[in-house]
């Protein structure tokens, strides 16, 4: 962690933002921040910062020379977040990659990406998760924010009939090329696209399945009633953490959707709603607080839009987690998830 707050707060290597950042400290990052409870000194990242430009104000100078990816936030709040990429969405999905079992997702299989299009990580990411494993990405056309306009404007008919496209795309796909196995959607997506085809049937295997409607209810839903023995990892991630893997499912656990963050490289917490800077126990319910710390990227103590309970660590993942991660239930009038 020393390292990275070194990186980004030194003239050579860091961005234009945390190096403007720094001259109004009456500190150095560099010598000061000693551990990770040190960085409760930058006080919260804000939102609005990554909202608008200029976006190369967050190119690292060690970068400067390196194409640049912009990923967006989903926009359902106004303007979008946009973070800049180089290489981290690759290695996050790299480290997934080892996650995934490869009898259900099998090496050198094409996988199909029914998700969001556009200024999106996850479309890219996912692509490069399929091409890392010697595979082929088939993709559908969704616009996940013009979903989000037409529910808005009570057009509830318009919209379904745009989900509906979207699942036509994807039966023509898997039509079209039994090569495909491996299938990345939504829960609303994958429950729609189960309702015209048998997945296994059609020579689905795995399914990576990510977004805010991923609850125990759907979680026991999609394993005893939508997959008949099709694999099932649920995920959690967004533009700002990377990816976060699913705990290994047990019967104790009652179809809870427990995740674990891609530490050292992101940290979730769970914090008094109230008193954002202090940590619940275990098993309580607070908002999720999110640290990455990547050479590419430093956000500390940034407060999502989520609310989880706190999960101890566990065997495979000796770090804190979280259990069932929905919208901050103080923002829910406000939010429209749309096809998520």
């Amino acid at each position: 962690m020393r390292e990275i707050v070194s990186w980004h707060f030194d003239p050579d290597t860091g961005c234009p933002f945390w190096l403007d950042f720094a001259k109004r400290l009456n500190w150095d990052p560099r010598r000061e921040i000693r551990g990770y409870a040190d960085l409760d000194r930058f006080g919260f990242f804000q939102d609005e910062w990554l909202r608008g430009g200029p976006v190369r104000r967050w190119v690292p100078r060690a970068y400067a020379d390196r194409p640049v990816f912009i990923f967006e936030t989903g926009g359902s709040t106004g303007v979008p977040k946009s973070r800049i990429s180089v290489e981290d969405f690759r290695t996050d999905y790299e480290a997934f990659s080892a996650t995934l079992p490869d009898e259900f997702f099998p090496r050198g299989a094409d996988w199909l990406m029914v998700g969001p299009s556009g200024p999106r990580r996850l479309r890219l990411a996912v692509e490069h998760l399929a091409q890392y494993r010697g595979g082929i990405c088939f993709m559908v056309d969704l616009d996940p924010r013009w979903v989000i306009k037409l529910i808005k404007m009570g057009e509830i008919d318009m919209a379904e009939r745009y989900k509906q496209h979207v699942i036509e795309q994807s039966l023509t796909l898997l039509k079209a090329h039994d090569s495909i196995h491996c299938l990345f959607t939504t829960p609303k997506l994958l429950e729609a696209l189960c309702e015209k085809v048998s997945l296994r049937k059609a020579g689905i295997k795995g399914v990576f399945c990510g977004g805010t409607e991923m609850t125990p209810q759907f979680h026991r839903f999609a394993v005893e009633e939508l997959l008949d023995g099709v694999y099932f990892a649920p995920t959690y991630g967004n533009t700002l953490m990377g990816l976060a893997v699913h705990k290994p499912r047990v019967p104790e656990d009652n179809f809870a959707v427990i995740y674990y963050p891609p530490a050292p490289k992101a940290v979730i917490e769970v914090v008094n709603p109230d008193q954002p800077d202090r940590v619940v126990g275990y098993g309580a319910t607070g908002r999720v607080r999110l640290t990455t710390l990547t050479r590419e990227f430093f956000m500390p103590r940034f407060l999502e839009r989520d609310e989880a309970e706190r999960e101890p660590p566990c065997e495979l993942y000796p770090w804190d987690g979280v259990r069932n991660v929905r919208p901050f239930s103080r923002f829910q009038s406000k939010v429209v998830e749309g096809v998520y």
